[in-house]
């Protein structure tokens, strides 16, 4: 039993490992991709066509000086990032690896309570910070990352009573001869869409609109804490890409193909940042309760007829 838990921590830090160096060359792809819809080269100094940049970038953040506000809430405004992160990293867990690691049951609730909790991390830092524009985007992160929540949960249970399973390992078996992203094409654009927004990224990157809000939620943060909440933020960006392709692009398999789904996934978030402008607000909610919530509703109805039909 000791050497088994031995295994899994040993194995957990090598895979927190991974998602880290994953996350920086993340980074680096999409300035790359952003560099070049834009017709200009990005990064290509440091180390061989820029490969070492990420982490040049992360020696230059972690060397500057922490600012310390007067008038923030401390204790709050410090470990809200660093909890953000902790988040982020424990979602990781849920890779179903088919050796070594902890494979459990109820991987899709977990899930659910870890991005749920989230929410509250972006809240927090928001409002601890004391600064109007930094509260002003942790509300409108909060406000947005909830309602699509919804459809995220609802989309998921048409996936959970397609396989009557909350564990993420089965998604594989019940694909081996048809991808569920054609069974549920509607539901898997949905679903795409619904982590843009979940991940506060671009067109729904409401919680940092520059334009009118100062960079949002972690204006008031340098150094350390805004490096946590950029790491976080990737680490998300991430780890839906690995979710859509376990539930959508044939399951979780030991092969190249599948990191390359992976990774062509993490590309269309990039692709849609260097393309769609930002959305209007009453759109975004607009978007979330009028059309994703009836049809993630109409198709779960479906599913549950279809399963009892053919029961």
């Amino acid at each position: 039993m000791l050497l088994d838990y031995i295994n899994v921590i040993i194995g957990s830090l090598i895979l927190i490992i991974g998602v880290m160096i994953g996350v920086a060359f993340l980074t680096l792809l999409e300035r790359k991709v952003l560099s070049y819809i834009q017709i200009r080269k990005g990064p290509s100094k440091v180390g061989f066509i820029g490969l070492l940049q990420p982490f040049s970038d992360a020696l230059k953040l972690l060397s500057k000086e922490q600012m310390y506000l007067n008038y923030s809430n401390y204790m709050s405004y410090y470990f809200s990032p660093i909890i953000n992160f902790i988040l982020s990293l424990m979602l990781w867990i849920l890779i179903p690896y088919y050796f070594n690691m902890i494979n459990f049951n109820l991987g899709v609730l977990y899930f659910l309570c870890c991005t749920s909790l989230g929410v509250y991390t972006i809240m927090i830092s928001g409002w601890a910070s004391n600064s109007n524009y930094s509260l002003l985007g942790g509300l409108r992160s909060v406000a947005q990352t909830i309602s699509y929540e919804v459809s995220l949960s609802l989309i998921l249970m048409s996936c959970i009573i397609m396989i009557m399973d909350f564990n993420l390992i089965m998604f594989s078996d019940y694909q081996s001869l048809i991808w569920f992203f054609f069974l549920m094409l509607p539901l898997s654009l949905c679903w795409l869409s619904s982590s843009l927004a979940e991940t506060n990224r671009t067109p729904f990157d409401f919680a940092e609109g520059e334009s009118e809000l100062v960079s949002g939620f972690n204006v008031e943060y340098s150094s350390g804490g805004f490096t946590l909440i950029f790491l976080s933020e990737y680490s998300s960006i991430l780890f839906m890409s690995l979710l859509f392709s376990i539930m959508y692009l044939g399951g979780y398999d030991l092969s190249l193909l599948f990191y390359m789904k992976m990774i062509f996934i993490s590309f269309m978030f990039i692709w849609v940042r260097g393309t769609l402008p930002r959305y209007r607000y009453d759109k975004l909610m607009y978007l979330s309760w009028k059309i994703y919530l009836p049809l993630s509703l109409n198709y779960l109805l479906l599913f549950i007829g279809l399963k009892i039909y053919l029961m």
